[in-house]
């Protein structure tokens, strides 16, 4: 019977995270393979295989390649059970990614070789080190041409600002590439292009060995033993600790798309990477050992199964153990719920979950009950903290085209709202709904998901706006002379908490000054 510390020491949580394109789906679904998780690998992007990666599995992600939601699959792996949460690289839905990283224990980034470092892996980066989350940094696509090796690791130290160490290192690239030399178990991988199956490996004693000589020719060999040992003076010893703390980040080479080089990854990140950590609560810090259950909200899905329209909430498991049916308290709410059929998560196939262990997502289903960042726990009461809702920078006026239809698209809304995908907020002054996103992709996809999921009809109409602004004051009547001297620039948020709409810059500094009494905030948490 295993006990719940062993539980906890076997899993592992991570996001794997990159810009548009890096490759990441592709990423997700070879770790899934090798985790017997699936038999096949899609091509995702050709058109010939119909099958699509198993972690995209919305309609429009299928359409146009790229995720847009943030999708939880476990599978185990040896003695692990790993949790991978694959995030949406497409900047509009950065929100979503930063949420997805308060969930995780740590994080993969992929770098495309050519393309090196990109806007949205910075910004991405920077939440890592904001928690000081530990990272491992995969170099994709090296049987395509890119860039020399050693440029992209300069460029990894100084973009991301971490310090790195290749634990393996590519003979070659792009058409003429062979292989890779595994420096963290000193073994040699031969490249054959081949999607579905690996390649082969060749066992060598050292750096020494003829046999690499003769497997990939006397030219390459001893540039390899070169690189190897410029890598050696000019990089630090690899040190598990500073990994943990976030401080230096391994560095892996390899083609996803040719399941080359990530089995070499998920070796080596199975046996570095950390555990569930304690997890900060407002209250107190939450030990994934502490007896009592508890974890927290931090995404909530609407319409998993287009057949029925239901909502999941995502919940992280921070300490204890969930069981079904057992009695939790919503802390939000003061509410004890029971939950009858909790959920596990293989892309889109679900399966009911009995117990959960610390490190685990479960899903369960929502009938309204839940918010982004709600805390379950046993009847302790502590509060998770650090799910923040940015102010929307794209503003537009949602209207009904379908006057037959305004209750699914009051629900439609209401459902996508919760789910965190964009921001509604109902003008004081003339009643009308405004919708702000992060991006205009978002736009997009709500009226697309509105159609196809709740059958609603919008459109959309512009609207001249700068920012969005939570406002309050210890002065209630400053408050209230504020909102009668800006009636027109007044919403309400889902909340239901005062938003002021300002329409350019200048007018938000003018309010700012005229205004001393009143604090503004650019996030909903404060």
């Amino acid at each position: 019977m295993s006990t719940l510390t062993d539980e906890i020491q076997r899993r592992r949580t991570f996001a794997i995270i990159s810009h548009p394109d890096a490759g990441k789906t592709t990423l997700t679904e070879k770790l899934l393979l090798f985790g017997g998780a699936i038999h096949i690998a899609g091509a995702v992007k050709s058109n010939k295989i119909k099958k699509t990666a198993t972690s995209d599995w919305m309609e429009i992600e299928k359409q146009r390649g790229i995720s847009v939601a943030t999708s939880v699959m476990g599978f185990n792996y040896g003695d692990y059970k790993i949790n991978i949460l694959d995030t949406p690289g497409h900047q509009d839905f950065a929100e979503d990614t930063f949420r997805t990283l308060t969930a995780v224990d740590s994080v993969i980034i992929v770098v495309d070789v050519a393309k090196g470092v990109e806007q949205q892996t910075r910004r991405l980066m920077e939440v890592c080190r904001m928690r000081n989350t530990p990272v491992i940094i995969f170099v994709n696509k090296l049987d395509r041409e890119g860039r020399d090796p050693f440029e992209i690791l300069d460029e990894l130290e100084s973009e991301l600002k971490i310090a790195v160490r290749p634990l393996s290192w590519p003979i070659n690239i792009g058409a003429k590439f062979k292989g890779v030399y595994n420096i963290y178990e000193h073994s040699l991988d031969l490249f054959t292009p081949n999607k579905q199956r690996v390649s082969e490996r060749v066992e060598i004693d050292d750096l020494n060995d003829p046999r690499i000589d003769q497997a990939v020719g006397q030219a390459d060999a001893s540039k390899l033993r070169d690189d190897i040992e410029l890598i050696d003076g000019v990089y630090p010893e690899f040190d598990k600790d500073q990994y943990l703390q976030g401080k230096l980040a391994p560095v892996f080479f390899g083609s996803a798309l040719n399941t080359f080089g990530v089995k070499e990854l998920l070796d080596c990140f199975v046996e570095i990477a950390p555990s569930p950590r304690p997890i900060q609560a407002q209250e107190c810090t939450i030990k994934p050992e502490d007896e009592q259950f508890s974890g927290f909200v931090f995404k909530i899905h609407a319409n998993m199964d287009p057949n029925h329209r239901s909502c999941i909430a995502f919940v992280k498991v921070c300490s204890g153990v969930f069981e079904r049916n057992a009695p939790y308290k919503h802390m939000r709410s003061g509410k004890i719920l029971k939950f009858s059929s909790p959920t596990a998560f293989m892309a889109q196939k679900k399966s009911i979950v009995d117990e959960a262990y610390p490190g685990d997502i479960v899903g369960i289903p929502d009938t309204g009950n839940f918010k982004i960042g709600d805390t379950i726990t046993q009847g302790q009461t502590i509060h998770f903290r650090g799910l923040p809702s940015f102010s929307p920078e794209m503003f537009k006026y949602i209207e009904n085209t379908d006057p037959m239809k305004s209750k699914q698209l009051e629900k439609g809304i209401q459902q996508l709202m919760d789910e965190g995908v964009a921001q509604l907020f109902v003008n004081q002054f003339n009643g009308r709904k405004i919708i702000g996103t992060v991006g205009q992709l978002q736009f997009e996809v709500i009226q697309y998901r509105l159609l196809h999921e709740y059958g609603a009809q919008c459109r959309w109409e512009p609207i001249s706006m700068y920012k969005a602004c939570w406002i309050e004051s210890d002065d209630q009547q400053a408050l209230e002379a504020f909102k009668k001297r800006k009636h027109q620039f007044m919403a309400i948020d889902i909340e239901g908490r005062d938003v002021f709409m300002a329409d350019s810059n200048y007018v938000l500094q003018m309010a700012q000054n005229d205004f001393p009494k009143i604090r503004f905030h650019f996030t909903s948490e404060f």
